[in-house]
């Protein structure tokens, strides 16, 4: 048995939540989001809560039946709180800056590289070497996030580059003289 599979999602308030066929629609504050419903499990809507059920016991039914637990659930908890992940930047003379819908970030290269923020991902800047990144969709957010870490990931040495606050950097020793 999936213990995810298995588990209950409960509806928050001001949250409308709808099964049109092989497709899970929720809307609520923070957007609208959509989640794929595989045909090897059932979905019930109750009025508070959500069940998932498995209609065949395959091992490859009981993954998709977890899979599609947690999907739904991501769409359920995006739209009533959203998602958000924390970034700093390590490095002398590196920094970022929001300018519209560009984040424009000086990271030692030798020119500043822009990249366009998505309509649905918000960018709160803290100082010029901390943000956040908030979006509903946490797979977005998650290749937004992926994405700007990936201009300059942190390096073992000095761990100078873009990284997430709560990330670790394993510290390489470096050369002996």
């Amino acid at each position: 048995m999936s213990r995810v599979g298995q588990a209950i999602i409960n509806i928050p308030s001001g949250v409308e939540v709808k099964k049109v066929d092989n497709k899970f629609l929720v809307k609520g504050s923070k957007g609208e989001l959509s989640a794929p419903i595989d045909n090897t499990v059932n979905v019930t809507i109750n009025e508070k809560e959500i069940k998932v059920e498995l209609k065949d016991k395959d091992n490859k039914n009981r993954a998709i039946w977890g899979t599609t637990r947690a999907l739904i659930n991501n769409a359920v908890q995006g739209v009533s709180v959203g998602f958000e992940k924390e970034m700093e930047i390590v490095g002398v003379g590196y920094r970022a800056a929001l300018q519209g819908k560009k984040l424009n970030l000086n990271l030692g290269l030798s020119h500043p590289v822009e990249i366009e923020v998505p309509e649905y991902i918000t960018i709160k800047m803290d100082g010029n070497t901390k943000f956040i990144i908030s979006s509903p969709d946490k797979q977005k957010l998650g290749e937004f996030a992926a994405m700007v870490r990936s201009k300059r990931p942190p390096e073992p040495f000095k761990g100078k580059g873009i990284r997430y606050s709560n990330e670790f950097i394993l510290r390489k020793e470096g050369k002996k003289k």
